[in-house]
C-alpha cells in the first residue's frame, strides 16, 4: 500500500521523501485548496517532480478548486503546463476540470479529490468512465463501506489515515466564506472551526456564556484529528491502494513525525502481518506533534462524542524543532538550518529515519566563519557538534516536554 504524504513546500518535500513517503502531493500557487501553504511555482513543480522521481517517489499535483467561468482558459493552459512536467497524477474535484484534464493531458492519470464527496461504488464506476484512475473516498465512510467500494471497483482507492478533519461534508466548508469572505473551497479558509465561541440568549443581549466548563470558550465546530496508527491492519485489509496523510500547511516536524511513523508501521505489517503490534515509540512520536485529541473519524461508525469540553483543545505536548540537517561533515559535525534558538550544551534528540528518536547533545557550536557560538538564532546556518552522526534531512529537536 502506498504511503502518500503532504508537501506544502520544497523543504517539506525533501523531508517527506527522506522519511519514507512513496508519493507526495503538492500544488501550484493557484487552483488548490491550500493557498496559504508555501506551495510551488510552475518552475518549482518541475523541480519537485525531478527531485522526487530521482529518488523513486511519485508526485501528484492538486488542482482541486471548484472553478468559475472566467477561469476556464487559464486552467486549461495550466493543465497543459503541468502535463509537460510529467507528474504521476493530477488531483481534481471539479467535474469540468476532470473532463478538461482528460482532453488536454490524457497521458497524466486523474485522481479524484475527497472534495468530490464520493460515497458509493456506483459513483466510483461513474468516475471511472470519465477517465479517473483513483478516487479519494469521502471521509464520512466506514471501513466496511470502503471495503465494499474497493471490491466493486477497478480504479485505485485512496483514504485518509491521519490529520485534521473538517466539520462539514467532506470538507466542502462554508463557514469561512460566510464569516470572513475567504472562500474555503478556493484555498482561503481562515479556520473558523478552530475559534472560540460563546452563546447568547436572545432576551439578554450582550451577555455571553462560554460553552466549555473551563470558562475560556469552546471550539464548537472543531473535530478531533484523525489517527489510525493503532488500526493500520484494518485499513490495509479494506483493499485500499493508498494511505493519505493530511497536512500541506503543517510544519516539517509534523511531516517528518507522521511520515516516519506510518512508514515504519506499514513496513512492519507487511514483514509479518500475523504478529503486527503498535510500537510504543510510534504513539509517543504522534503525541509529540501539535494536534487536537485523536480519534478514528467515521471508520468504525459515527464518532462517539468526546468528554464534555474536550473537543478541539490542542495537545498539551510540545516538541520544539531546532533545525534540519543540511549535511553531515563527519566527526559528529553537522551543518544545520536553524529553526528555533538553541544553546551549546543543550540536550537534543535526532529524529532518524528508523526507530525511536536518538538522544544526543550539542557539544559545540560554530558560526559561518568558524567562530564559537554560545547559541544559534532562527534562520541561521551553523555547524553543530553532536555525540553521534546524522543524515542529511534528519531533524534535530529538543526532547519532548509535557505541558
Amino acid at each position: 500500500m502506498e504511503l502518500l504524504a503532504p508537501a506544502g513546500s520544497y523543504v517539506k518535500l525533501e523531508v517527506a521523501v527522506h522519511y519514507g513517503a512513496d508519493a507526495v502531493y503538492v500544488a501550484g500557487k493557484d487552483f488548490s485548496l491550500r493557498n496559504f501553504s508555501g506551495n510551488f511555482t510552475v518552475v518549482e513543480v518541475s523541480a519537485a517532480v525531478e527531485f522526487a522521481h530521482g529518488r523513486g517517489v511519485r508526485v501528484y499535483v492538486a488542482c482541486n478548486v471548484f472553478s468559475r467561468n472566467q477561469e476556464q482558459a487559464v486552467i486549461s493552459a495550466y493543465l497543459e503546463r503541468l502535463g509537460a512536467m510529467g507528474p504521476d497524477a493530477v488531483i481534481i474535484a471539479d467535474p469540468g476540470i476532470v473532463l478538461e484534464a482528460a482532453r488536454r493531458i490524457p497521458q497524466v492519470p486523474i485522481h479524484l479529490s475527497t472534495q468530490a464527496n464520493t460515497t458509493n461504488f456506483r459513483s466510483v464506476q461513474f468516475w471511472e468512465k470519465t477517465g479517473v484512475a483513483r478516487v479519494n473516498m469521502a471521509r464520512e465512510l466506514s471501513l466496511e463501506e470502503i471495503r465494499g467500494v474497493a471490491e466493486r471497483s477497478r480504479v485505485e482507492i485512496e483514504a485518509f489515515a491521519h490529520g485534521a478533519m473538517c466539520v462539514s461534508y467532506s470538507g466542502r466548508f462554508l463557514m469561512s466564506s460566510y464569516m470572513t469572505g475567504r472562500d474555503g473551497n478556493r484555498g482561503e479558509c481562515c479556520h473558523p472551526c478552530r475559534w472560540k465561541y460563546a452563546v447568547v440568549e436572545e432576551t439578554r443581549p450582550g451577555e455571553y456564556f462560554p460553552v466549555a466548563e473551563d470558562g475560556r470558550g469552546a471550539y464548537l465546530f472543531s473535530s478531533r484529528d484523525l489517527c489510525m496508527i493503532e488500526h493500520l491492519p484494518k485499513l490495509i485489509e479494506t483493499g485500499i491502494d493508498s494511505l493519505k496523510i493530511e497536512g500541506r500547511m503543517k510544519g516539517i516536524n509534523y511531516v517528518a513525525s507522521v511520515v516516519k511513523t506510518y512508514r515504519e508501521a506499514i513496513d512492519r505489517y507487511y514483514d509479518d502481518p500475523g504478529n503486527y503490534r503498535t510500537a510504543e515509540h510510534w504513539l509517543r512520536e504522534l503525541d509529540g506533534i501539535s494536534h487536537r485529541p485523536y480519534g478514528t473519524g467515521f471508520y468504525f461508525g459515527s464518532p462517539v462524542p468526546p468528554p464534555h469540553g474536550e473537543t478541539g483543545k490542542a495537545s498539551g505536548t510540545l516538541q520544539r524543532l531546532i533545525g534540519k540537517v543540511l549535511s553531515d561533515t563527519g566527526d559528529g559535525r553537522i551543518r544545520l538550518d536553524v529553526r528555533n534558538k538553541f544553546h551549546r550544551g543543550e540536550p537534543v534528540e535526532v529524529l532518524t529515519r528508523r526507530g525511536p528518536a536518538r538522544k544526543d547533545r550539542i557539544l559545540d557550536l560554530l558560526g559561518e566563519d568558524g567562530e564559537e557560538l554560545a547559541f544559534a538564532q532562527p534562520n541561521a546556518r551553523v555547524t553543530a557538534v553532536l555525540e553521534g552522526g546524522c543524515e542529511k534531512n534528519d531533524l534535530i529537536r529538543r526532547p519532548l516536554i509535557k505541558g
